[in-house]
């Protein structure tokens, strides 16, 4: 803009932060909450998967009524009241994420666990006198590796989206922590006078 200099290549925000360097900082955290979250909610709802799926009977039908419980409530609605009771934060918000994520993994590994299940070298192994919790996580869990790698490869862009919404609602990374969506939030009441502060972050 006139009388602009090339000293900050997208502007500063009203406290003066060039906003190019936030975006880097945001990036950052964005990266950090989606992988732990991921990691976190993968390896419950791998668990989770494989027990439903070996097990069945009472502890499949518990784990999977649990499952659809979580499926029909709104997920923004819930993590907003989880960071209301527990305060918004770096570790709340990979929490809140994290119980988001879980459901869809256990859904998925236990569908192909199922087919992998009445496989033959399954119940070679089951006669040989293996554990379950050898025969699930040595036989069944590597046939399903590669479903939980391209799920959580998906959902990252999810993840980082949905860290967004909640700290562009006040519910996620504090302030003054460079967050995508507080800086999305800062910029909302200057988008006509000062449109860069949260087109950049929004982008």
């Amino acid at each position: 803009m006139a009388g602009g200099t090339t000293d900050h290549l997208l502007g500063t925000d009203k406290q003066g932060r060039d906003i190019l360097t936030r975006i880097i900082f945001g990036a950052r955290i964005s990266l950090m909450v989606s992988i732990s979250a991921i990691c976190i909610g993968g390896t419950i709802g791998t668990t989770l998967g494989l027990t439903a799926a070996y097990f069945g009977g009472w502890a499949d039908a518990i784990i999977m009524r649990v499952v659809d419980t979580f499926l029909s409530m709104p997920l923004i609605l819930l993590a907003l009241v989880v960071v209301a009771v527990f305060g918004p934060s770096f570790f709340t918000v990979i929490g809140v994420v994290s119980s988001l994520l879980w459901v869809g993994y256990t859904r998925q590994v236990r569908g192909e666990s199922l087919t992998i299940k009445s496989l033959d070298f399954v119940a070679r192994a089951r006669v040989a006198g293996a554990s379950a919790h050898r025969i699930m996580f040595r036989h069944i869990l590597p046939n399903v590796v590669n479903t939980i790698i391209v799920l959580a490869t998906l959902e990252v862009g999810s993840v980082i989206l949905l860290e967004s919404t909640l700290s562009f609602l006040g519910a996620g990374i504090p302030r003054p922590n460079p967050s995508w969506g507080v800086m999305v939030a800062d910029g909302r009441d200057h988008i006509i006078a000062a449109w860069w502060i949260a087109l950049f972050p929004g982008i």
